[in-house]
């Protein structure tokens, strides 16, 4: 951040990591700011518009399926005194058009909805969404975290005002994070200190994590396709197995990502089994990494309409490009060994 020469090669850096995340995404480069991860964004996205607008008796509206890091910053708002108001999906797990309307019945400041679920997989019409938001007069911003890995991001395409990803999520670093914000958009600070990132947040830049992040998006985008067809493979060789081999389990949601898919098992208790996994060296969850260490019923499913008891027997498995058909075919045995364990079969 400094002016001497030394600091000269970072600023570079900096810059070019702007310049190449803005050409994927079909923006400016001063619209992008670096964050420390998709949470921060969120937070920056929800509560700075928020404070810059200064509306905070306005509606917020948001939905019951989003990642913690947005129903909590809307919780926030809430007690900042804005209205918020959460849109329900449909039993496979959508938002659509229709129902965002129906809840539009008055300008808001901002919807917030997610472009795809990150325990579910299931993709949402965002395109459709926020044209519904725009004709609104309201700001449209989407957490595309859970997107970021498998879909091509067009913001122009998509009409989001504001958009949010995570490196982790693609084999970049942890802790480091993108947010777009369209020009014009004013946004509140909301972590003080210095003038990095333009004034938007304070605090010393993590360069190395974010040459990481700008290298791992552009290789993400270069093999989306390859990879894509990879990751469905494994899960539909997953899929197959347990249809074929354990009677009593059913798809939550429509797992239209190719990296995950939710399914409930009748007569199990998914903390069990996710120990049992874990004994056996399989990870898998019980929705939400941020949310799994409590393996409460997921508020996802709750939304989509499964019962307490019908959360509390599912589980979300995932699957990346270093897999291997092996693995996927001994995490399919390991799932009938467990679910028949637990179910009292052998």
């Amino acid at each position: 951040s400094s002016i001497y020469e030394f600091s000269t090669p970072c600023r570079k850096a900096m810059s070019d990591c702007r310049a190449v995340l803005a050409q994927s995404l079909g923006v400016k480069a001063n619209e992008i700011y670096f964050t420390a991860g998709g949470t921060e964004a969120d937070n920056i996205a929800i509560l700075g518009a928020a404070r810059a607008q200064q509306r905070m008796g306005k509606k917020i509206v948001t939905t019951a399926i989003e990642h913690d890091a947005v129903l909590k910053a809307a919780e926030t708002l809430g007690h900042w005194g804005a209205q918020v108001t959460y849109v329900e999906p449909d039993s496979s797990g959508h938002i659509t058009p229709e129902a965002l309307a129906e809840v539009l019945t008055e300008r808001v400041l901002l919807v917030s909805i997610m472009a795809a679920n990150n325990e579910t997989g299931t993709v949402q019409p965002v395109k459709e969404l926020a044209a519904v938001a725009h004709a609104n007069g309201s700001l449209f911003f989407t957490d595309a975290v859970q997107a970021a890995p498998y879909r091509k991001i067009d913001v122009s395409d998509w009409g989001a005002d504001m958009l949010s990803f995570s490196a982790h999520k693609f084999y970049g670093p942890k802790g480091c994070g993108v947010l777009y914000v369209r020009s014009g958009v004013k946004i509140g600070k909301l972590v003080s200190g210095g003038e990095q990132e333009r004034g938007l947040r304070g605090g010393t830049t993590n360069v190395p994590s974010i040459v990481g992040l700008a290298a791992a998006y552009e290789k993400t985008v270069g093999t989306l396709e390859k990879n894509n067809a990879k990751i469905s493979g494994f899960k539909e060789l997953f899929l197959k197995k347990v249809f074929s081999e354990i009677d009593g389990v059913k798809l939550n949601g429509t797992a239209e990502l190719p990296g995950i898919v939710n399914l409930c098992f009748e007569g199990i208790d998914n903390a069990a089994f996710l120990y049992n996994m874990d004994l056996h060296g399989a990870a898998v969850s019980a929705g939400s990494a941020c949310a799994a260490a409590s393996i409460k019923p997921s508020h996802v499913l709750l939304a989509m309409g499964l019962s307490e008891r019908e959360a509390r027997s599912s589980v979300r498995f995932s699957f990346g490009r270093d897999n291997t058909a092996e693995e996927i075919l001994r995490g399919a045995r390991l799932t009938k060994e467990i679910v028949d364990r637990l179910r009292g079969i052998i």
